[in-house]
């Protein structure tokens, strides 16, 4: 009993003392294999589809089967986007994005022991950079199955549309059209548009080589607002093999009036020449750049005044924008002071690294889903470090995240009081998310998207009624249609109660009906995606005993690139496999490429070790032990005295 004693004792003074464990814990991760399979369109383009859907489909799950019994596999689908394989591949996207693929294997595997990359495609892209540029970031081999038929055949194609998507009444615009002749030296060719007013529009030119190369250019008077279809057509041969890519539709929207806007700098700035280069290269704003401190002329001419670096200084510039109701644009000011729709109460000269977040609950206009993944990856801003509070109506696109923490601070929010809407951008480094796309993308078009957005909601005139909708105009087929709806009340309150339901009516004069679902402040319909062709929408809702009646039109354009080129591009495979230290195969070496990765030494397990360190008081099972141990000498003590 004394020992039981001396034991239960002991334990407890350990317990006192804290004492601490170390242990060291062994995981091991099995290698996994990827296998990426091209699911576009140009997969089928040759003679050998019957194959690839059905026999190439069968060898490719025998080679999974056989890797999956010593390693992980798993098996994503690739067109524009890319997304984990549920089925078997159905070959019906509409572009080919190989860089994205890339881009996605990398960020989504990084913390995975990946053993290989299986890729499976034709090597023909078109959307996105040259995948080249990104393999080398990949610390594992890429083994590529090519497929497809690299030999040239004879053909007359329409290789891209240069235009604007937009165009301002009354002024002129040009269209170029590229063409591409292989194998037809010595012919002549004959371009032609058709413009949405039965007018014909043609030019003639001779093939002087077999691999003919030229771009034409046609110019039109913009008549009439709204959208305009246009149709291009090249002669056809009676011996091309690809006839899909010799004619060719677009669409241009005419705009009423060119808005003009005023971009003001209280000194130099990089994010004022990237908002500036923003702005001119869509074409669509006559901008006027000046520093505040010498601009003196009347505002009234001026759709939009962007104001960089506000200061107290610029009081009088704010009193005469409300003055003339005129939008505002306030990017990185340098108070955090008398901001419009929000109010920070902010420690003097301290600031945060805040990245960026988008708001999923916005509603106040649609950005791309491209876009949205984008804003992840931007580089932090230095913001206001302090509490910030929205007004009452302010909207938040992008919030700040600080750490791992996404906070409801703004960076980019909206607001409108008595009509006048103002937007506020709060950070310092707009020019450095410029800099990431065009590194990333090799070119500017998301941080142009998210420019572009801002300026159209500022500068659209507002909408007075209770029932607004906002849609786009024009959209891809391989894009999903985002409709978005507000309701008032007689106050002009947002309200969601009463539900809004639409009626799409395509070219047929076939009705589908929908009902909008309802967000906190707003109502958001997806309509998916859609064929091709031009759409007319009927919105209808009930407000203030009165049924409110919205009606609009959308076109849906097609993706045509992958009847542009249908010609097999194994050398790029080759490339790819060679700069990341894999092996190019065809469809009837699958065989050899099952073997080579079973082979590979260096696709092995890897053993991650932890020293994991325990104090002996989060140990429960020690408290069970001690009090077992007390109550046995408790027991023993009563049995032998009752003795």
């Amino acid at each position: 009993m004394s020992f039981l004693r001396f034991a239960s004792a002991s334990l407890i003074v350990f317990l006192l003392l804290n004492i601490f464990l170390k242990q060291l814990k062994n995981e091991t991760q099995n290698p996994v294999i990827l296998l990426a399979v091209d699911n576009s369109r140009s997969m089928l383009a040759n003679s050998d589809s019957a194959f690839i859907k059905q026999e190439f489909l069968k060898n490719i799950g025998s080679v999974r089967t056989a890797l999956e019994k010593k390693f992980s596999v798993k098996t994503v689908l690739f067109g524009s986007k890319t997304k984990a394989a549920e089925a078997d591949p159905e070959f019906n996207e509409k572009e080919t994005d190989i860089d994205n693929m890339i881009s996605d294997v990398e960020n989504n595997y990084s913390n995975q022991n990946i053993g290989a990359l299986i890729l499976v495609s034709d090597g023909i892209y078109n959307k996105g950079s040259n995948p080249l540029y990104n393999v080398e970031k990949l610390q594992f081999p890429v083994y590529t199955v090519a497929t497809g038929d690299t030999n040239e055949v004879k053909d007359i194609a329409i290789r891209k549309i240069n235009h604007n998507q937009f165009a301002y009444s009354g002024n002129i615009f040009p269209v170029e059209i590229v063409i591409n002749a292989k194998k037809y030296s010595g012919k002549e060719l004959t371009v032609s548009i058709n413009d949405p007013f039965g007018k014909k529009f043609t030019q003639q030119l001779k093939a002087t080589s077999d691999n003919f190369l030229s771009t034409l250019t046609f110019t039109f008077n913009a008549e009439a607002s709204g959208v305009q279809h246009f149709h291009t057509q090249v002669t056809l041969m009676e011996d091309e093999s690809n006839v899909a890519n010799n004619s060719q539709s677009f669409v241009i929207e005419v705009i009423d009036n060119r808005s003009k806007i005023l971009l003001l700098a209280n000194y130099p700035h990089p994010d004022v020449a990237a908002i500036k280069e923003a702005l001119l290269s869509s074409g669509n704003y006559e901008t006027e750049y000046a520093l505040s401190a010498d601009f003196q002329k009347p505002l009234k001419a001026y759709s939009l005044v962007i104001l960089h670096g506000y200061s107290p200084q610029n009081t009088q510039l704010i009193s005469d924008c409300r003055n003339n109701n005129i939008p505002l644009w306030l990017v990185n000011p340098s108070v955090p002071e008398n901001l419009p729709g929000v109010k920070i109460a902010s420690s003097f000269n301290k600031q945060n690294e805040a990245e960026a977040v988008v708001n999923n609950s916005f509603g106040l206009f649609n950005i791309s889903d491209d876009l949205k993944k984008f804003v992840k990856e931007l580089p932090a801003l230095k913001t206001f470090f302090g509490n910030y509070s929205l007004n009452n109506g302010s909207n938040s696109l992008i919030n700040q995240k600080i750490g791992m923490v996404e906070t409801e601070s703004p960076v980019l929010l909206f607001s409108e009081t008595n009509g006048l809407k103002t937007s506020v951008f709060i950070g310092d480094g707009l020019w450095r998310w410029k800099l990431r796309d065009f590194s990333e993308h090799k070119n500017c078009n998301l941080f142009n998207e998210l420019i572009g957005k801002v300026i159209q909601y500022l500068t659209v005139k507002g909408d007075k009624s209770f029932f607004r909708i906002t849609s786009p105009k024009i959209v891809n087929e391989n894009e999903m249609v985002e409709l978005s709806a507000e309701v008032y009340n007689k106050t002009y309150e947002l309200i969601t109660e009463p539900d809004v339901t639409l009626i799409l009516i395509n070219e047929k004069n076939k009705q589908f009906n929908y009902t909008f679902s309802k967000t906190s402040n707003a109502y958001k319909l997806n309509l998916g995606f859609l064929p091709p062709g031009e759409y007319k929408y009927e919105a209808k809702v009930k407000v203030n005993n009165e049924l409110i009646v919205k009606k609009g039109s959308l076109h849906v354009k097609e993706v045509v690139a992958e009847k542009l080129n249908t010609v097999a591009n194994h050398q790029l495979l080759f490339q790819l496999s060679a700069r990341s230290g894999g092996k190019l195969f065809y469809p009837k070496d699958l065989q050899k490429l099952q073997d080579d990765i079973l082979k590979n030494q260096f696709i092995k397990p890897i053993t991650y070790s932890t020293n994991l360190t325990t104090s002996i008081i989060d140990l429960k099972w020690l408290f069970f032990v001690i009090l077992i141990i007390l109550s046995v000498e408790w027991f023993l003590r009563k049995r032998f005295s009752t003795i």
